[in-house]
Formats: C-alpha cells, sequence, structure tokens
C-alpha cells in the first residue's frame, strides 16, 4: 500500500512539473521577470545599467559642446583682425557650420544610443530563450536524476552481490536473498529508462548538447568545433546501442542468477560453480559497461568536458548508495524476524563498508577536484566554475553530508552494530548522495534555473515507490535463507566466529 501511494503521488508530482513548465518564450519572460522581483534587486541592477548608459550619453553631449564651442572661439580669435565685413562673414559662416556639427555630433549620439538599446534588447532576448530551454528541460533532468539514482544504487547491489559470490565469501551469504530482492527493481527501472532513452533518441528533450541541431555541421551558426572532433563517438545511433547494451548486460545476468539461486537451494554444486562463473564473467563486463554509462549518460551532459577519473567517481558514489539500501533492507526485515541468522556482525560490517566506501569517495571527489583546480586550465576549471557560482551550496554542502557526518557517526567500532545509528548515517548518506548526483547532471541541463521542487521530490518519491514494491515482492517470492550454499553454515554462526570464540577458534586450529 505505501508502495503504490508513493507511486501515485510521484506520477502526479511529475506529470504536474512537465504541465507547469513554460510553454513559449513569453511565458518564460514572465517568470524571469517574477525570479527578478523576488530575488531584488534585478530591475534595480537593469535600471542602474540604464541610467549609467544615460549619464554616458549626456557626457557624450557635453563634450561635443564643448568642442564646437572651443572651434568657435579659435576661429573668431583668428580673424578678429580682419575688416569689419569680413569678420561678420566668417562669423555666419561659422554659426552655420556650428550648426552643422552640432546636429551632426547629436546625430552620431542618438546612433549609438540606438546601437546600444538595441544590442541590449537582443542580449536580453537571447538569455530569456537560452532561460526558457533550461524552464523546459528542468522535469526532464529532475525525472532523470532520480531514475539514474535508482538505476544506478540497484546495479551496485548486483555488482556487490556478484563480488560476494566470486570472493566465494562466507559471511554474506545470509544476506544473498536480500541482495536479490533488491536487484528486482532493475527490471523496472530498466524499463523505464529504456523509453527514456528513445525520448531522448527522438528530441523529446535536450538534456545533451551534442544532440543539437547543427552542431557538427561546418555551414551551421550552431557549429561546435570540439563537439565534431568527438562525433566518431559522440553520435545518437552509437549512444542509443551502447545504452542498451548496457541495460541487456544488466538485467542478463540479474535473470539468471536470481533463477540459478532458487535452484540451488537443493544443493547442487554444479549450479554453485556455474553461478561463480557467470559472475566473473559480469564483473568483467560490469567494470566496462558502468564506465562508459556513467561517460554516456552523465558526463556527456557537458561535452566540452572530461574526467578520466570520472567512472570511478561515479562508481564510488553508487556504491555508497548500494551498501546504505542493503543495511536499511536488512534491519527492516531481521527487525520483523524475516531474517532470522542475520545478527549484529553483519551489521556491523555493512556498516564498515558504508565508512570504508564513504572515505574512498571523499578521496576520489577531492584528487578530481583538485588535480583541476590546481591546474587551472580553462576547458577543465569551466566544470567547476558553473558549480561553483551556481551550485555551491549543494556543492559544499554534500562534502559534509557524504564524508564528515558518516565518518564521525561510524567511525566508533561500537556504534557500527547499533541499528538506529547506522539508519541516521544511512539517511543522511543517500541524501548526499543524491545531492552528489544531481549536482552532476543539473548544472548543464538546466542551469541557473534550477531548485528542489515538485518536479524533484516527486521523482524520489516515485522510484521509491517502484524500490519498495519490487525489492518486498521478490523478496516473498522465495526462501529467505540461501539453503543451498556450501558456505551458508559459516554465514550463519558468523557472530560466533567473528566475536565471541575468534581466540578459542584459533587455538582450536
Amino acid at each position: 500500500m505505501l508502495a503504490i501511494v508513493l507511486m501515485a503521488v510521484g506520477l502526479l508530482g511529475t506529470g504536474y512539473s512537465f504541465w507547469s513548465a513554460p510553454k513559449t518564450l513569453e511565458q518564460a519572460k514572465e517568470i524571469l521577470a517574477k525570479q527578478d522581483a523576488h530575488h531584488g534587486g534585478g530591475h534595480d541592477a537593469a535600471d542602474s545599467h540604464h541610467g549609467e548608459e544615460k549619464a554616458h550619453t549626456e557626457e557624450t553631449k557635453t563634450e561635443a559642446h564643448a568642442e564646437v564651442e572651443k572651434h568657435s572661439e579659435e576661429s573668431k580669435t583668428e580673424e578678429h583682425t580682419a575688416d569689419s565685413t569680413a569678420t561678420h562673414a566668417v562669423a555666419d559662416s561659422t554659426h552655420v557650420k556650428d550648426a552643422h556639427k552640432e546636429e551632426a555630433t547629436a546625430h552620431v549620439v542618438e546612433t549609438k544610443e540606438a546601437h546600444t538599446n538595441t544590442a541590449h534588447a537582443e542580449d536580453h532576448d537571447a538569455h530569456a530563450e537560452h532561460a526558457f530551454h533550461q524552464m523546459q528541460n528542468r522535469p526532464w533532468a529532475a525525472f532523470f536524476v532520480a531514475l539514474l539514482f535508482f538505476l544506478g544504487v540497484t546495479l551496485l547491489v548486483l555488482a556487490f552481490y556478484a563480488i560476494q559470490r566470486v570472493a566465494q565469501a562466507g559471511w554474506s551469504v545470509v544476506l544473498f536473498r536480500v541482495m536479490e530482492a533488491i536487484t528486482a527493481n532493475m527490471h523496472y527501472v530498466s524499463a523505464i529508462m529504456f523509453v527514456f532513452l528513445i525520448a531522448t533518441f527522438m528530441q523529446m528533450n535536450h538534456l545533451f548538447p551534442w544532440m543539437g541541431e547543427g552542431v557538427v555541421d561546418p555551414t551551421s551558426p550552431n557549429y561546435d568545433p570540439i563537439i565534431d572532433g568527438k562525433k566518431w563517438y559522440l553520435n545518437t545511433p552509437g549512444w542509443l546501442m551502447r545504452s542498451i547494451f548496457y541495460l541487456l548486460v544488466w538485467n542478463a545476468y540479474r535473470f539468471f542468477i536470481r533463477r540459478d539461486s532458487i535452484k540451488q537451494d537443493n544443493g547442487d554444486l554444479k549450479l554453485h560453480k556455474r553461478n561463480y562463473n557467470i559472475s566473473v564473467i559480469f564483473l568483467f563486463l560490469f567494470m566496462i559497461t558502468e564506465s562508459m554509462m556513467s561517460w554516456d549518460w552523465i558526463m556527456g551532459i557537458d561535452p566540452h568536458w572530461f574526467s578520466t577519473l570520472f567512472g570511478w567517481y561515479v562508481l564510488a558514489t553508487f556504491l555508497v548508495s548500494a551498501l546504505t539500501t542493503i543495511a536499511f533492507v536488512t534491519i527492516y526485515l531481521r527487525s520483523k524476524g524475516a531474517l532470522p541468522f542475520v545478527n549484529d556482525s553483519h551489521i556491523h560490517d555493512l556498516a564498515k563498508y558504508m565508512f570504508g566506501f564513504s572515505v574512498f569517495w571523499t578521496y576520489l571527489w577531492f584528487a578530481q577536484f583538485m588535480l583541476i583546480w590546481y591546474a587551472d586550465m580553462p576547458e577543465e576549471t569551466t566544470y567547476y566554475l558553473l558549480r561553483f557560482n551556481e551550485y555551491k551550496l549543494p556543492f559544499l554542502a554534500m562534502v559534509g553530508m557524504n564524508f564528515i557526518f558518516p565518518v564521525l557517526l561510524l567511525i566508533n567500532s561500537d556504534f557500527k552494530s547499533i541499528p538506529w545509528f547506522v539508519v541516521i548515517g544511512g539517511v543522511v548518506i543517500l541524501l548526499g548522495h543524491y545531492v552528489d548526483l544531481f549536482v552532476m547532471i543539473m548544472p548543464g541541463t538546466v542551469g541557473a534555473q534550477w531548485g528542489l521542487g515538485i518536479g524533484e521530490v516527486s521523482g524520489i518519491l516515485f522510484f521509491l515507490g517502484l524500490f519498495i514494491y519490487a525489492t518486498f515482492s521478490a523478496f516473498a517470492k522465495a526462501d529467505p535463507i540461501a539453503k543451498g550454499n556450501p558456505f551458508l553454515q559459516e554465514s550463519e554462526s558468523y557472530h560466533y566466529y567473528n566475536i565471541e570464540h575468534r581466540g578459542e577458534d584459533s587455538n582450536h586450529h
């Protein structure tokens, strides 16, 4: 019921955000005018600018009159020694010339004023048109951030699950059904992502500048030589085919591993070996597809900029969020008695991963930021300059949310075994990494027209409801314990070996 309510509210809010987006340039200008009035100083700044122009014009006129009078005086002084008749004739001629000069000066000043006003109007119209496109992008971008966040979290839960199988880890077997249930969300979000990709391919939105009309046409006024140099990779057919390939690989692994995992409950070790082999192949493909996904779906929004560290950075963001999600679902199901063999040691290790990969994320964030900022190359710093100018609060806040707060909360080993401490830290981590993805996507799509409004919140609510429905429906369809796994006993007695009798067990061996 909660899942259905969240999805319904999310769909209504998302629909409203699309409906309320401006449909014409005039509507966008009205919104901009309201924004200026709301923030204050916008019109004042414009009036001040016009005032400065007017003062400059008056100053120019005064200088022109002074120059004319100076020439007139010189002329009069030179002709003063001539006879009276000639003097009067020259004076009349000078007055005529002065009048012509004044008219010419006034005409020049008026022409300059007209050109200045025209240029100002053109700049204002260009700014309004640019803002109009950003406002139209905002509901698409808000939906895309939420979609990609939940897809990325689900994908990294799947990858972490595959890592456990390949490492033949013993501690996490009692969590296998939890991770399998969470990854059931992969099929739903992948279907929605596929529809979103088709809509983007058909130019129903303009999130990716390199897809713009005439961008790679040298005869077009929109020609961009940088994007033209990357068109061997940044082209819509290749982009769409790669994207579909990513989704197929991830969903195929999830389908086969879930099916064989349930079959393995009969204790068939051949299935265990096959699951191991499939997981090895998946992890190889995952590292390639995850990196390329981050280039195609996120870094492609800023096509003039690139970072060789970006794939790892996106991986760290989704991995911390995935581990937090596993901890949340585990704590909830354990509190309902659905996971009788999960104990504090399992929660402790999940929290330890949350702590460790929060530090890893911070390392990657700082490494990327510091190297680019220190080199101070315009083509690289433009990425951070935009975020500092328009997104300073979320950009800096996520460092505290993703590093300082969770590290201080979870650095104490005892706290990692206390569920409500883990939940508090996890909520901040999930919000912080949503903000992280938000700051990756929004500046290149909506620029200064961003906000945390109905569209953004509705996207989160819809995909949260879908996640709850997918996860708990899948969990209810299979045995909560992976009974056929040969390491199950080690996982069930993990508390015994890990804490109570670590010393005794060592002596025994």
